[in-house]
């Protein structure tokens, strides 16, 4: 007759799955540990500035209703918040309102008058976002508070990351992203209602943004 002993297994057999279990733990560990580094790296936040080369602020406006007249600002400061791929970003934009450009120095002069943005009372423009979402594979809608003509209201751009690359003189990145939308002058008492001039303002705005 076989008699089968249940209570002593083979030591050897029972040390061997121990060490196995011992290695698999370790190396689920070791597996998280790497992929919670790498998500680190991923949605790590770093500051991105604009560069004023590559970069600008334009509008467009309709006037006397057949035709659009399109300006921009020479002189801002845009940075932002953000990952390496651009996403969950926050925009924190400064405009010098005296550097409207139109391509005629006399409407110029008038946009900066008391009539419309009163340049020297009101010397910035201002922007800071406050939300975003991602809309697509490259593209998001921002919505935060645009300060203009001593107004603050909630506006919302939407977005889009053109392309990353790694810059070969500094080996950091740049991003290229360009981002639209409409402001209504009216609601910042920016000129006063007229047949001459559409209410709604294009805003385009083009970035080349540097990683810092």
């Amino acid at each position: 007759m076989i008699i089968f002993d249940f209570q002593q297994p083979n030591k050897g057999w029972s040390k061997t799955l121990q060490k196995t279990l011992k290695n698999n733990t370790i190396m689920k560990k070791t597996l998280f540990t790497l992929a919670f580094i790498t998500s680190l790296a991923i949605t790590a936040q770093s500051t991105w500035k604009s560069d004023g080369a590559h970069s600008k602020v334009g509008f467009a406006i309709t006037h006397l209703m057949i035709s659009e007249v399109e300006g921009h600002f020479g002189e801002f400061d845009i940075s932002a918040t953000a990952t390496d791929t651009f996403d969950n970003a926050e925009f924190s934009v400064e405009i010098k309102t005296a550097s409207i450009d139109t391509d005629n120095d006399r409407r110029d002069g008038h946009l900066k008058s008391p009539d419309f943005f009163d340049a020297e009372k009101y010397p910035t423009i201002s922007f800071k976002s406050n939300s975003y979402e991602k809309t697509g594979d490259n593209t998001f809608t921002l919505t935060g508070d645009l300060t203009m003509h001593g107004v603050t209201k909630p506006v919302s751009l939407e977005g889009k990351v053109n392309g990353i690359i790694t810059d070969q003189r500094s080996q950091k990145l740049k991003a290229g992203l360009k981002l639209t939308g409409t402001v209504n002058r009216l609601d910042f008492g920016v000129g006063g209602e007229t047949a001459t001039l559409g209410d709604d303002v294009e805003m385009t705005i083009n970035l080349e943004m540097a990683q810092q």
